[in-house]
């Protein structure tokens, strides 16, 4: 990492100094945990020590302090400096070397974040066994930490936009780092409000990753790169969360899958040196010395414009600005269309994922299908994503993104009808309406976010993504609302109220979706048809 770019952002001494500040903090908590050693590290009830007290102390100031060191100055001064500046994007680049280290180091920094709320269902049986409370009760958990991804997700989206990628992905980091006492708090609430803020430091990773590749990738590899880092990240995520869980939770309880965040967040943000700020984002904000570098490194070129001589990319931008005073917006007439599918879309994903496939196997076994099958099913969905993603690479690749996408909606809903028909006892076997749903919903995800990420202009991609991203845990909220209330649906009900908003998503989608595949995002600049 150039020490000479966080100098220019309020200095290298204090980014390194919080990051210091937050690590103390954190370990100052382990006495804590080790001390319930031979209780199985069961820390309920236990009085919090003066040495965790100033730990969380550190941890805000630590977070606090990498902030500082972080975020720019002067952004208005900085964007007047880039007007007589144009460069040849990065979509008419070749892909290279510096192109497959930035997919292989975003897919390690997806699965270290999907890892977190993934770890939520390993987390709850012990979590219920040692706090002595039920399901319902427990189900709080989830819920806050699904309230803090929705949080951060729009959030996170916000800061990308204004101080930039990198920096929103290595703060989001540093508090990902924090939240790790969350594996030592001996009381449930103590849990319940570190799990919302793991989950807001979670929910920031995900748009703002998608926007930083979206506007490094090639226009011809942009799409399957993102559809495919998306999907290992997701799913390698949960492999990572089983595997621990496996390794590590019959001997340090379910509380060291918070307390491995320290290791797995330090780890990220020692992978930041091999992050790049998006060359667009620099040259917006009039810093191109560090905007030229990374061109080099991507394939890319720019040179100063001529008295006379306009940059196309940013015409239509600035005389836009100059003739409303406007700037785009997600909820505009040119982008409402498209902006409420991809919304619909995000919210019943949530709905399938965090509420109809957790809720199925209860279900099965009323019906008197055996608990191995019904486990055994729900088991083999993550081996079922692995295709499901290379897959999706390949239609969203070589064919259209667009009608990827409705392949994907289609397939979801033939899953809910099919579940819908289970339910009237005309449906058969569930193994294949099972796995339809499975792969459906798998695909929307795999698409969703990518295709959001480069259907959207610079000055709002961050946003939108944040957007969609928090609408698909917009969604889970409500089911897990459902399951604290006890209000949760029979399978029928449930599958056909998901089918509502499905339905809705194609028809809005084929009218208003747009055709991404092969597009230079530089196109978003200018007022573009619904295709």
């Amino acid at each position: 990492m150039d020490a000479k770019v966080f100098l220019d952002r309020r200095g290298v001494w204090a980014f390194g100094l919080g990051c210091a500040c937050v690590t103390i903090g954190v370990l100052l908590h382990l006495p804590m945990f080790w001390m319930g050693k031979d209780m199985g590290f069961a820390l309920a009830g236990m009085p919090m020590d003066n040495g965790m007290l100033f730990g969380m102390f550190l941890i805000v100031a630590g977070i606090g302090i990498a902030a500082y060191g972080l975020l720019p100055k002067g952004v208005d001064a900085q964007v007047k400096s880039a007007a007589r500046i144009a460069v040849a994007a990065p979509e008419d680049a070749k892909l290279g070397p510096a192109h497959a280290l930035l997919m292989l180091v975003l897919v390690v920094a997806l699965i270290i974040d999907v890892m977190k709320p993934a770890s939520l269902g390993f987390v709850m049986p012990g979590l219920i066994k040692e706090y002595g409370v039920s399901k319902a009760e427990a189900s709080l958990v989830p819920f806050f930490a699904l309230i803090g991804t929705v949080t951060g997700s729009i959030l996170w989206g916000i800061i990308a936009d204004i101080y930039g990628r990198k920096a929103s992905i290595l703060l989001s980091a540093v508090v990902f780092v924090g939240t790790s006492i969350c594996g030592a708090m001996p009381s449930l609430l103590w849990n319940e409000i570190m799990c919302f803020l793991m989950g807001a430091g979670a929910g920031g990773m995900l748009p703002v990753t998608y926007a930083l590749l979206a506007e490094t990738m090639p226009s011809r590899h942009r799409g399957w790169a993102l559809v495919l880092v998306g999907g290992l990240g997701a799913v390698g995520g949960y492999f990572a969360a089983s595997g621990f869980s496996y390794l590590l939770v019959p001997t340090f309880s379910w509380r060291i899958l918070w307390l491995i965040n320290l290791p797995t967040g330090l780890i990220l943000i020692l992978m930041g040196g091999l992050i790049p700020e998006s060359a667009k984002f620099l040259l917006s904000r009039g810093r191109d010395e560090e905007a030229h570098k990374i061109m080099a490194r991507f394939g890319t070129v720019s040179h100063k414009l001529g008295a006379n001589e306009e940059d196309t990319d940013d015409t239509f931008a600035h005389h836009h600005s100059k003739h409303d005073g406007t700037e785009p917006k997600l909820w505009t007439p040119g982008l409402i269309g498209k902006t409420a599918a991809l919304t619909i879309a995000a919210l019943a994903w949530g709905l399938i994922n965090f509420g109809l496939l957790l809720w199925l196997p209860n279900d099965l076994v009323a019906k008197g299908y055996s608990m191995a099958l019904s486990s055994k099913l729900l088991a083999e969905s993550s081996l079922i994503a692995f295709p499901t993603v290379f897959v999706c690479t390949w239609i969203y690749s070589q064919w259209s993104t667009k009608w990827a996408f409705t392949t994907m909606v289609t397939i979801t809903l033939a899953g809910l009808i099919w579940v819908l028909l289970l339910e009237t006892g005309k449906g058969g076997s569930p193994v294949l309406p099972i796995a339809l749903l499975i792969i459906g919903s798998n695909g929307i995800l795999a698409i969703l976010l990518p295709y959001a990420s480069e259907s959207y202009p610079l000055a709002i991609r961050g946003r939108a993504t944040g957007w969609i991203a928090a609408c698909t845990k917009g969604g889970g909220v409500l089911a897990q609302t459902l399951s604290i209330t006890a209000l949760v649906p029979p399978l029928g009900i449930a599958a056909g109220m998901i089918i509502v908003p499905i339905v809705v998503t194609l028809g809005l989608f084929v009218k208003y979706g747009t055709e991404t595949k092969g597009l230079d995002l530089r196109q978003l600049e200018k007022p573009r048809r619904p295709g």
